[in-house]
């Protein structure tokens, strides 16, 4: 019960990792129409930065001026560059965020190198949030913080007992992703400035007849975008690891979060960034072979499907491309994705 229960709370951590990331991304697509392909290169440097800052300030400061930083990057991007090329179309949007993300993370190596650096959390974060506590004679207990290595000791050989501590920065990590959609969600609909985003989209004229300053409106949206994505680099990165690599292991799959949920849907994105993080997660957990899993379904041991060397593949093996798999489902049978209203 304990592994379930620890596997299930990683999952959804990760996914509310990949929620993070994918938010930013949503935003920044539902207001602007604009997919941008560098939005996990600014997870990076919300990273990096992160890291830097909070050398000379410490952690707490560096989760705020990090990503204030990503931002006001990302507001100036879009002011010198990307506004420049909006008038032509989604091709060279695409085209010059890509660039960007080469030229981030030639920047990144150059400033910090190429091996991975030691982003540590405060001291409050380090060590486990709780512990699950199974034994065999008392059942299932919940200890907060780590356990006692008296609890975690059988009294006899009779008796089995076993510990899993749940990290604290997931557990932060967690907390810190749902303040996110609670704040993002409450700005769009509830405050006068969100109203303003969302009909700059689709009726930039009369906004910019109202006297507000559209071109304005999207700077300051591309750059709360990347901050978003900031913030969660330096989460990210003081929770799993810091280096070059990282905005290429999330790049992908985040764009699968933002087409599984719905282009354009936050509340999508939140949906299929749990379901992936989930997915995943319990691929890896539950380390069988397809061949196992076949025998169990009633397929018999001595059939040909058995015999492929494709079934002695371990679900471990394969949970990298179960977003991939995951997202030709969905557009197969659903175009517009979960909870989205457009197809495409």
């Amino acid at each position: 019960m304990e592994f379930f229960v620890i596997s299930m709370l990683n999952g959804l951590s990760y996914g509310l990792l990949l929620f993070m990331l994918s938010s930013g991304l949503t935003l920044i697509f539902s207001m602007m129409g604009v997919l941008n392909f560098a939005h996990a290169s600014f997870y990076m440097l919300g990273a990096y930065l992160g890291y830097t800052v909070s050398r000379f300030t410490g952690f707490w400061p560096a989760l705020l001026l990090a990503p204030i930083v990503v931002g006001g990057l990302g507001a100036v991007f879009e002011r010198l560059c990307l506004r420049k090329v909006h008038k032509y179309g989604h091709v060279p949007e695409l085209l010059i965020t890509f660039g960007l993300s080469y030229v981030i993370i030639e920047l990144v190596q150059l400033v910090w190198g190429r091996i991975a650096l030691e982003f540590h959390p405060p001291a409050i974060l380090q060590g486990p949030a709780f512990t699950l506590i199974n034994n065999s004679a008392q059942g299932l207990s919940l200890q907060w913080g780590a356990a006692p290595a008296q609890l975690c000791a059988a009294a006899d050989a009779t008796i089995r007992v076993v510990c899993s501590p749940f990290p604290a920065t997931r557990g932060f990590m967690m907390l810190v992703a749902l303040v996110m959609l609670g704040s993002v969600w409450l700005l769009l609909t509830r405050t006068r400035i969100g109203l303003v985003i969302q009909a700059a989209l689709t009726h930039p004229e009369a906004v910019e007849a109202l006297g507000h300053n559209v071109p304005r409106v999207f700077m300051l949206v591309f750059g709360a975008g990347s901050a978003l994505a900031g913030l969660a680099g330096v989460i990210g990165g003081s929770t799993f690891l810091t280096e070059p690599a990282m905005a290429a292991t999330v790049g992908s799959v985040i764009f699968v979060v933002v087409v599984v949920g719905g282009m354009g849907s936050l509340s999508g994105a939140f949906l299929a960034s749990l379901l992936i993080g989930v997915l995943q997660t319990f691929a890896v957990a539950f380390d069988y072979s397809l061949g196992t899993l076949a025998q169990q379904l009633g397929v018999a041991p001595g059939s040909a499907l058995l015999s492929s060397s494709y079934v002695k593949l371990t679900l471990s093996q394969v949970a990298p491309i179960l977003p991939y798999l995951f997202l030709v489902l969905i557009l197969i049978f659903r175009p517009r994705g979960l909870l989205g209203t457009r197809e495409g």
